[in-house]
């Protein structure tokens, strides 16, 4: 999606703050009755969650509307204006956003917005599940396939000076989303699938740059090392080996042997361990990476 203008005022920070309780990972194999509703559950198509909805959340300075477009996010009339950053979901019910940008504007002219621009807002960091309920809305969910936020259709945000044109409009499925959002195929037997305590720490990959590395730390953040640029973003595990990870902004320095460790990461559906390798595979089920633990 075109950000023209609008990047040139977003502020990309790097690292969101740690903390153990703020991330749980769903490996829940088959969805769950949702508190509250009635009637057979529809599919999950991760695809259909692709629109401008109005968050029913309980936290009011956290955003009124949550625009999800192919795999761009936009959270809009927070106390700091709109809230970038980008999200993933899969057919089996998992489900993950990442905010990591906001305006210029607001990140100098309101006091806390420095931090909230590279800070998940809480209540979508509890966020690591879907479903859609009897009359086919979606809900988002807890780890404990609790309600955190339900979705609205029909949000329309207002416009503002520093708004991109693009957050106005309503975000339309395309071939590509579709294809970003396609079920993966299964992890090969001959693989373990992982779960976050397998996965939690340090790997490095088989090959290339020795600096080149990325761990996976417990509150569902990772970062890592091309070999000379730094990486980051959010991850999630979820049943069969399912792997959904953000990445974020990162310099473009050169180096010989360079690993795209974040590019393999952000490509990957399902990881597993043949032995002590960490093997990553995109929906088709091509490998993206193979990595070992680093002790």
């Amino acid at each position: 999606m075109v950000r023209q203008g609008y990047l040139a005022t977003l502020v990309v920070m790097g690292v969101l703050l740690a903390g153990c309780s703020r991330q749980s990972h769903p490996e829940r194999a088959n969805p769950q009755p949702i508190s509250g509703t009635s009637g057979p559950l529809a599919p999950l198509t991760p695809a259909s969650l692709i629109g401008s909805w109005i968050a029913d959340v309980a936290d009011p300075g956290a955003g009124t509307i949550l625009r999800l477009a192919d795999r761009d996010l936009d959270l809009v009339g927070s106390r700091c204006g709109t809230l970038g950053g980008s999200w993933r979901a899969s057919s089996e019910g998992a489900f993950l956003a990442d905010i990591f940008t906001a305006t210029t504007t607001a990140v100098e002219g309101i006091p806390g917005c420095a931090k909230a621009s590279q800070e998940t807002p809480e209540w979508l960091r509890r966020v690591t599940a879907y479903q859609f309920d009897g009359a086919g809305l979606p809900v988002l969910l807890d780890a404990r396939a609790q309600p955190v936020a339900r979705l609205i259709p029909g949000a329309t945000p207002a416009p503002e000076p520093d708004k991109a044109d693009n957050v106005l409009e309503p975000p339309v499925i395309t071939d590509e989303a579709r294809r970003a959002l396609t079920p993966a195929v299964a992890l090969p037997a001959k693989l373990v699938p992982v779960d976050r305590h397998r996965l939690a720490g340090r790997w490095i990959p088989l090959t290339g740059h020795k600096a080149a590395y990325v761990k996976f730390t417990a509150d569902g953040e990772w970062r890592g090392s091309d070999g000379c640029n730094d990486e980051s973003g959010r991850w999630i595990t979820a049943a069969s080996g399912t792997l959904l990870t953000t990445a974020r902004g990162t310099t473009l320095m050169f180096c010989a042997d360079s690993v795209s460790v974040g590019g393999w990461l952000v490509t990957a559906r399902r990881a597993g361990l043949d032995g002590r390798t960490l093997v990553l595979l995109d929906a088709q089920g091509t490998e993206t990476g193979r990595l070992l633990p680093a002790n």
